[in-house]
């Protein structure tokens, strides 16, 4: 039994031409998709003008460490409890107010403000949180109107 070579078509300049334009089309689309899907999770925004922040930068770290708090985070993920205990040397301290902002570092679409209570110098909420990194952005004003702000990242394992 004989064996029939067919015939091999020469790759024309048209054939390098479909070449190149199909492998770099791919490497652009892949490039515009993650960029889209970059901009469109996170708004990468911490604050709305960082000069206008940057002038009373300094004022502000400064008077937060006079204040002389700690904050101690404590997530349960057998109960969904999300505390916040605010202490100076070594005795709980209670906050004019309180805002938290809990959400997932990377994109903004699991960020809820909870409410939380205070019971027995702890402040805490009922949250369910997945697994995974989470980041909190804690707001909070001392009873002379002091502001006190920290960024917590937090770990969820189950």
């Amino acid at each position: 039994m004989a064996m029939v070579e067919k015939p091999v078509r020469p790759v024309t300049g048209w054939h390098v031409l479909a070449i190149f334009v199909g492998f770099f089309g791919v490497i652009i689309a892949v490039n515009v998709w993650l960029a889209w899907q970059a901009i469109s999770t996170f708004p990468g925004l911490e604050v709305a003008n960082g000069y206008v922040a940057s002038q009373t930068f300094d004022a502000e770290m400064a008077a937060q460490k006079a204040l002389g708090w700690q904050l101690v985070p404590l997530y349960d993920a057998g109960t969904d409890r999300l505390t916040l205990a605010f202490s100076k040397a070594g005795q709980p301290v209670m906050v004019a107010d309180l805002t938290v902002l809990v959400g997932r570092p990377t994109e903004s679409v699991d960020d809820v403000t909870p409410v939380f209570g205070l019971v027995d110098g702890v402040y805490g909420t009922s949250l369910h949180l997945g697994m995974g990194k989470w980041m909190m952005a804690v707001t909070a004003h001392a009873a002379d109107g002091t502001l006190f702000r920290q960024r917590i990242d937090l770990r969820v394992v189950r």
